[in-house]
């Protein structure tokens, strides 16, 4: 039998994950939508044209997957189909986070995905974000193009569009878009700024999924890395890190 947290506690949830979502920046205006699970078939979720930094326990809307109202007076995101489609195709989901974090959807509106093996955490916490085509917002396109990537993937880049991540509860969905925005950042700047990245090996990988699997999670993909390892040599010891100390040394002199 699946625990879930009750009607108050998943309310509850869902207002503070809507202020740090708008907080962080990750929303703007009435963006994003929040769902989470509160039995086989309901779930509580955001009101649409609503700021989710604002909103109160009574514009939340209790509905089954089918879409139906159970309860509520306010009208429910018109980005719902998607939630429902994720609670569909991964019966373990329950909570699903949708928003706009910037660096994030930068990276969906350029038609890249979040897959390079650069980040330890990335690899544990999230795994590969794929980029899911380009569907108009609010219609059934949307959650067809999210559908294929629900049980093997923790999230998911819509093109043009923005982010949309899901967990076993509420806060570990709202944690992956932290760590959705966050692989982003790391990557544009190693891409973009710094211009170098010294990728994770195959082997390096494959030990990070054996530490993933043992905390439980078996999604998330796996990402590619170079055979060979280029991160095992300490910089600080290199001939120009020396030739930086020598000079230190020299200037104390």
């Amino acid at each position: 039998m699946t625990d879930y947290v009750s009607d108050a506690q998943a309310r509850s949830l869902i207002l503070d994950v809507g202020r740090r979502l708008y907080h962080s920046g990750f929303v703007a205006s009435n963006d994003g939508n929040i769902t989470c699970k509160v039995g086989d078939n309901a779930i509580w979720a955001t009101p649409t044209g609503v700021s989710k930094g604002f909103m109160t326990e009574e514009m939340l809307v209790k509905m089954d997957l089918d879409g139906n109202i159970l309860e509520g007076t306010y009208k429910p995101s018109s980005e719902i189909k998607m939630h429902l489609r994720v609670f569909k195709e991964n019966p373990q989901v329950q909570g699903v986070v949708h928003a706009h974090p910037l660096t994030a959807t930068a990276f969906a509106c350029a038609g890249m995905s979040l897959d390079e093996p650069v980040l330890v955490e990335g690899i544990l916490a999230l795994g590969c974000v794929p980029l899911a085509h380009f569907a108009l917002p609010g219609t059934t396109d949307v959650p067809d193009s999210i559908a294929p990537y629900c049980k093997n993937y923790n999230a998911v880049l819509l093109a043009n569009h923005g982010a949309l991540t899901w967990g076993t509860s509420l806060i570990q969905a709202y944690y992956r878009m932290e760590t959705t925005e966050y692989y982003a950042k790391i990557l544009m700047m190693n891409n973009f700024i710094l211009g170098k990245k010294a990728l994770l090996s195959q082997q390096q990988i494959d030990d990070i999924i054996a530490i993933r699997t043992r905390m439980g999670v078996t999604s998330g993909g796996r990402p590619t890395g170079p055979e060979m390892a280029s991160n095992l040599e300490d910089v600080c010891l290199s001939a120009d890190c020396n030739a930086f100390a020598a000079c230190s040394d020299l200037s104390l002199a």
